[in-house]
């Protein structure tokens, strides 16, 4: 594969002179000038799909529909007779222009709101206008026509969007029922609504118009031979049309996520469905090759978000604030029977498989034996005539326990909700089905983990190494078949999002199917060696990607000024004269060093965040580092996902230094080209 050098952004944080307030997809053509100018040949971009009024572009609203924030409107073929012709328009248009100029993080609220009400505003417009054309109406009508049905998709989404919008936004959960259940013809029913065609095609309007001027952009980096690689989230958001119309593909009684780990110990509830990838098989996956042949139009490569979930998803049940009770799927079990045999009778299944509460562990809380056992018996059983308890067979998930009222006080009430909360995840096994059985990921931490024998103990650790066994076989078999219809559905260059992943049987699937695997410098360690030392650039891959940081890690800059003992680790596993000083500031100087160096990886693609090239000039700097972060995980506020590059792309262009020091770096990595 022919090596490439590249940059991976959010399109919302470009910044042109022709978009001030956010990017969007005609400021992918400024960029093609840049990249041609500094050598890059290839571009990532975040996810573009609409994620409605979440900022994440991993909380997909639709895994089809491009999202209309990214429309430059004064670009729409019908602006300039708007703003002749509507006053209401053209005075809502100066206005949106004086109010959102540039900021460094921009208001993802207040931009999507403006540009959606301008929208509406000029689809009015044209309707009006078109009353009184019968020619002009004609021409739009068959546009809309076809752009149907080459993309099926927008019915439901059109139909979806209008619902959404009579209902202010609220999840399709809480529709009333005459809507919150239908089946895909009935949808096509409200498609077909005479009283709501003008609603339901302002929403293809938005999406034909996105979509041709995405088109307009990505092939400006084509005319470059520059590579334009997209992003596919493997998860839809529950409140999502997809969730909505295709309710047999997806489990809603189970939220993805990841299991505990050393900083999240209580697992990671992403609140996504997972997929019935049986249901999506027995379908020929059509959904899942629908959507890859979709981001083609746009697309010559493409990032397969968490392809571990490919493999196996961590799922815990709806009911589970978190995710410490998750499981994979698939998954391996065993028997009561087996367990019998292996000398654990019903009453030792039951201690390790239910959690057990002593009455003391709520009397510490309440100082008072009646107010313990009162509360104990709203939840519990008593164990016969013990003060041990275990929980009532109604209660499947700690939800229930947060939704009780124990208490007035709201201190005492806490306290024992996060006590009973505590006791609910303490257990070495979880019945998954009537005496069937799994371990719980972290068994070894359980109170019943501990009161067992060595012999006991080692009894299970064999067992559950066997079905870890089984299980690898299962996942490998299962990435396989799902995997080979999502890389097969186009000619786009597929690449994964591997990171955290020690599977087995990964690394063979991965080539079997010409998957590149990604590589982040910072993590790409032999962590169990003294010193944890980096994996010399030399040694990777060629099928992969590497990069210097990830849109959820910390920037360059940040990584060396707050994470020395990484940094040093890194400048030890360098081989060159002249390194600088781990303790020093970071600087353009340090910048160039680390980028560099990285260049001499075998990776066939190299592909940087923007923000990590425009170190290479320090007049680029924010004053606060942090700034320069695009999203913080596990954190929800209005500052992720709303970073803006800090300097228009025309300026960047025009910067000889930059444009010098980025062509020296891509030439160690691609190589010069010939004459």
């Amino acid at each position: 594969m022919k090596k490439r050098t590249g940059i991976v952004v959010p399109l919302s944080a470009l910044y042109t002179k022709d978009c001030p307030s956010c990017g969007d997809f005609l400021a992918l053509k400024d960029l093609a000038g840049f990249c041609e100018k500094a050598g890059f040949s290839i571009v990532q971009l975040l996810p573009v799909n609409d994620t409605g009024t979440q900022s994440s572009p991993y909380s997909g609203l639709s895994a089809f529909a491009l999202h209309p924030l990214f429309i430059r409107i004064n670009a729409l073929p019908e602006f300039a007779a708007a703003m002749k012709g509507n006053k209401a328009f053209a005075t809502a248009y100066k206005a949106f222009e004086k109010e959102f100029g540039y900021k460094k993080r921009f208001d993802y609220d207040a931009v999507l709101g403006e540009k959606t009400k301008l929208l509406h505003l000029l689809f009015n417009y044209i309707e009006k206008k078109n009353s009184k054309d019968e020619a002009e109406a004609d021409k739009l009508n068959k546009e809309l026509a076809k752009f149907v049905r080459a993309n099926q998709w927008v019915i439901p989404y059109a139909v979806f969007k209008n619902i959404k919008d009579e209902n202010m936004q609220a999840s399709w959960k809480s529709w009333d029922e005459s809507v919150q259940k239908l089946s895909y013809d009935q949808i096509k029913l409200k498609w077909q609504n005479k009283a709501k065609k003008s609603s339901h095609n302002f929403f293809v309007w938005c999406q034909l118009r996105a979509s041709e001027q995405f088109k307009e952009g990505a092939e400006s980096l084509r005319a470059k031979k520059i590579i334009l690689k997209g992003d596919i989230p493997i998860l839809m958001n529950e409140d999502s049309v997809d969730c909505w119309t295709y309710p047999e593909f997806f489990r809603q009684e189970l939220r993805a996520g990841s299991p505990p780990d050393g900083g999240n110990p209580m697992g990671q509830n992403w609140g996504f469905p997972t997929y019935d990838w049986d249901r999506l098989e027995a379908d020929e996956f059509t959904w899942w090759k629908d959507r890859i042949k979709t981001s083609a139009q746009y697309y010559d490569a493409f990032r397969i978000d968490h392809i571990l979930g490919f493999f196996r998803i961590w799922a815990a049940a709806e009911n589970e604030t978190t995710a410490y009770l998750g499981h994979t799927i698939p998954y391996a079990d065993f028997t009561r029977k087996t367990l019998n045999e292996l000398g654990f009778d019903d009453d030792r299944i039951k201690w390790i498989s239910e959690p057990h509460i002593p009455t003391g562990v709520i009397e510490s809380i309440t100082w008072n034996h009646d107010e313990a056992t009162a509360v104990l018996e709203k939840v519990c059983d008593r164990v016969k005539t013990e003060e041990l308890w275990t929980f009532k067979k109604e209660i499947d998930g700690d939800k229930e326990i947060y939704a009780m009222n124990f208490f007035e006080d709201e201190g005492k009430n806490n306290a024992v909700k996060n006590a009973l909360a505590e006791k609910w995840r303490d257990r070495s096994l979880i019945q998954i089905k009537k005496d069937r059985f799994i371990k719980v990921y972290t068994f070894e931490n359980s109170t019943a983990w501990k009161t067992l024998s060595w012999e006991e103990q080692e009894k299970l650790k064999t067992l559950f190494e066997e079905t870890e066994v089984k299980e690898n076989k299962l996942w490998g078999k299962q990435a396989t078949t799902t995997l080979s219809a999502i890389v097969h559905a186009s000619d786009m260059i597929p690449c994964a999002e591997d990171l955290g992943v020690n599977l087995a049987v990964m690394p063979e699937v991965l080539k079997k199917l010409d998957i590149l695997s990604l590589k982040v410098i910072r993590w790409t360690r032999e962590w169990e060696k003294p010193g944890q030392p980096y994996i010399p650039f030399a040694d990777y891959p060629e099928l992969s990607v590497a990069t210097t940081s990830v849109h959820d890690s910390s920037t360059l800059r940040q990584w060396w000024n707050q994470e020395k003992d990484s940094v040093w680790a890194f400048i030890n596993s360098v081989e060159c004269e002249n390194k600088p000083d781990g303790n020093s500031a970071f600087t353009p100087e340090i910048a160039e060093f680390i980028l560099r160096s990285l260049a001499s990886c075998k990776s066939a693609l190299l592909i940087n965040p923007l923000q990590d090239y425009l170190f290479l000039e320090h007049s680029f700097y924010l004053e606060n580092e942090d700034d320069e972060r695009i999203n913080i995980p596990g954190s929800v506020n209005t500052f992720n996902w709303t970073y803006r590059i800090p300097v228009t792309i025309e300026e960047m262009s025009e910067n000889k230094g930059l444009i010098n020091k980025i062509k020296t770096i891509v030439e160690t990595h691609d190589g010069k080209e010939e004459e």
